[in-house]
């Protein structure tokens, strides 16, 4: 988050309070209290007493305003966040304070990011570093930097979601995303080791290796993590540390170095059981039974997915026990324990059924029936048609009449050659084997339907019927002339006029004698350029925020865990992001078909008596795949 403005530094200057401006810099300052202690709610109510009592000191009001938003984004209520870091903004460009603009703005783009308008996110943050290079304030300028590059990171991990793709093939509007990401990054990174920031270097480097793993670059990507992974063991950041470990096992994963991403889920998983984070904890047995599985050492994978579903079932993670149950299931048919893996695919299939995960589902019952033919067991009744069971309602004659009328308003309906049929009443059909009839009659029934629409918009003219224009008293008659006429107008439209006016912005917590002085400072204030073309650029975005979106999955803070674009949508707590549902499902059917035997040319050979002396057994290590992709 950007830097907010500390009401604590307030209290150590002489100005002059009165009652009420000192109890509510005290209030203030104890919700800064707990804030940092880490009760945001309780800090929240104690900041909200503090506008209550109220204060005429602008720079008090814009720190209750800012530190009242953060807290507000903690508790993941973003739109009030939006709303006091909108006021904090708006009293800054008031009082003419820059740099308390420059914040604002920046706390401001970080919550429309989380709330997914990035185009309005990146006005705001481009305007933080316009300002901050303005002031010379490097400090600013870096934080201006981190979050553009936030947007641009959280952006093209948005759009690419949408298509499920993997690591390096998403789209050239992703790509372009996250190579703005990689640009703000780096010039964040540059900075901070100018002004010595190893922290922030350490924070600018994970999340480059976040989004150079996106972008298929792996080697990029384990350059940066491990360059991440230095700096937090520096500092003693435990979180950063495992944070560093499972991702670079992730890169490792796609570079086909299946051994070095095994250590480094172990190490992730060590340091999850030293932080006591049991979801962190079961997804790191996830990742390892994966990992194991493409390895072929199907025992080991075996033990550390039941690590996994016991956790899982202890967090009641039905999603994480499907997929543990699911894996389960493939380790053990890899093992020819077929009994345990029907028992296991048979729980897959339950919790599949209950979350209504289809595809979940389907898997499931592709594997029930092949492990059925395997052991000669029968199918069950559940793997025939499902729509065997499903009846149509009888069709009565009102339907038949509704139904008829309706389809002669689709274009199959249209296009038909021939009679048409009218019911005008139970027992009598009148038939109309002209167009002109056929289109009076369609307007003839929509006229009746929208009478009563047209009626509803017409204005009244006597001042008792209409309730909403109470301002008119004396209607004009026949002997008036056209002045009297527009005076009427007048003063119905005098009331939509004032409603239309724009308000003062209401600035919660400010007294009245400060609410003259701002009114008074902001008639004399003229915008620049600048804040004209941001004005233009925000509302641009209106138009699209109407649109009807595609579904979207939450959007997370960038330096973390990348989620891969090919994750299932409704993970668990227990599930990683990166997800090798998908991934293990495509190496595997590889394997699959290459194990398979091809019974007629087999049998073609017998029967020409051309039967090899000899067959080439199969090595192993010569099957498992290239996991990195072909550029």
């Amino acid at each position: 988050m950007s830097l907010s403005a500390s009401a604590e530094n307030l209290a150590t200057e002489p100005q002059g309070y009165d009652g009420s401006s000192n109890m509510c810099l005290e209030l203030a300052l104890e919700g800064e209290r707990l804030c940092k202690a880490g009760d945001c709610r309780a800090g929240v109510a104690f900041f909200q007493a503090a506008i209550q009592a109220g204060t005429d000191d602008l720079r008090t009001l814009s720190a209750i305003y800012s530190q009242l938003g953060n807290a507000y984004f903690y508790l993941g209520d973003y739109g009030k966040a939006m709303q006091y870091h909108k006021h904090d903004l708006t009293l800054a460009r008031t009082m003419g304070d820059k740099l308390g603009e420059a914040k604002a703005s920046g706390n401001l783009g970080n919550t429309l990011k989380v709330m997914g308008r990035f185009d309005e996110a990146v006005v705001c943050c481009k305007r933080q570093l316009e300002l901050s290079r303005e002031l010379d304030d490097k400090l600013s300028e870096g934080r201006a930097l981190y979050n553009l590059g936030n947007v641009h990171h959280s952006k093209g991990k948005h759009i690419g979601r949408v298509g499920h793709k993997d690591a390096g093939e998403f789209s050239e509007e992703v790509k372009s995303c996250l190579n703005q990401a990689v640009t703000f990054y780096e010039k964040n990174l540059m900075l901070m080791k100018d002004l010595g920031d190893v922290a922030a270097q350490g924070r600018a480097c994970g999340n480059l290796g976040n989004t150079y793993y996106l972008l298929g670059d792996f080697a990029q990507a384990i350059k940066y993590h491990e360059e991440r992974l230095s700096i937090a063991r520096q500092f003693g950041d435990k979180a950063a540390e495992r944070r560093a470990h499972s991702n670079l096992g992730n890169s490792h994963i796609f570079m086909g170095q299946f051994e070095e991403a095994a250590h480094h889920y172990k190490k992730t998983l060590s340091l999850a059981q030293e932080l006591k984070d049991r979801a962190v904890e079961a997804q790191a047995c996830y990742s390892l039974g994966n990992t194991y599985t493409l390895l072929r050492d199907y025992e080991t994978a075996i033990e550390y997915h039941l690590r996994h579903l016991l956790i899982a079932q202890h967090l009641m993670d039905r999603v994480g026990e499907g997929r543990a149950c699911w894996s389960l299931g493939n380790a053990h048919a890899a093992l020819g324990n077929h009994e345990k893996a029907l028992h296991f695919a048979n729980q897959h299939l339950e919790i599949s059924k209950e979350l209504m995960d289809t595809m979940g589902e389907a898997t499931a019952k592709m594997n029930i029936a092949d492990l059925k033919k395997v052991l000669n067991l029968p199918d069950s009744p559940e793997s025939g048609d499902d729509n065997k069971n499903v009846t149509t309602p009888p069709t009565t004659k009102v339907d038949g009449l509704v139904n008829s009328r309706i389809h002669r308003l689709t274009p199959d309906g249209k296009q038909r050659q021939g009679v048409t049929l009218i019911p005008k009443s139970q027992s009598e059909i009148a038939v109309s084997p002209t167009k002109n009839e056929d289109e009076d009659s369609f307007f003839d029934l929509l006229s009746r339907f929208q009478s009563k629409r047209m009626d509803d918009q017409r204005c009244a003219l006597t001042v008792s019927e209409n309730k909403e224009n109470t301002n008119v008293v004396n209607l004009p008659s026949k002997n008036d002339g056209p002045d009297d006429l527009m005076d009427m107008i007048c003063g119905m439209q005098s009331k939509r006029m004032d409603e239309q006016r724009v308000a003062l912005p209401h600035l919660p917590g400010l007294q009245p004698s400060s609410l003259h002085r701002l009114q008074e400072s902001s008639r004399n204030t003229i915008p620049d350029d600048s804040f004209l073309d941001q004005l233009v650029r925000c509302q641009d975005s209106r138009l699209e925020d109407q649109r009807s979106p595609l579904p979207a999955a939450p959007v997370v803070d960038s330096e973390s865990d990348p989620p891969a674009a090919n994750a299932v949508p409704k993970s668990g707590a227990t599930v990683p992001d990166e997800d090798f549902f998908s991934l293990i499902m495509r190496f595997q059917s590889g394997r699959m078909e290459d194990q398979r035997a091809s019974i007629p040319r087999l049998v073609q050979r017998i029967a020409n008596g051309n039967i090899p002396h000899q067959y080439p057994t199969n090595n192993c290590n010569n099957n498992i795949p290239n996991m990195r992709k072909k550029k």
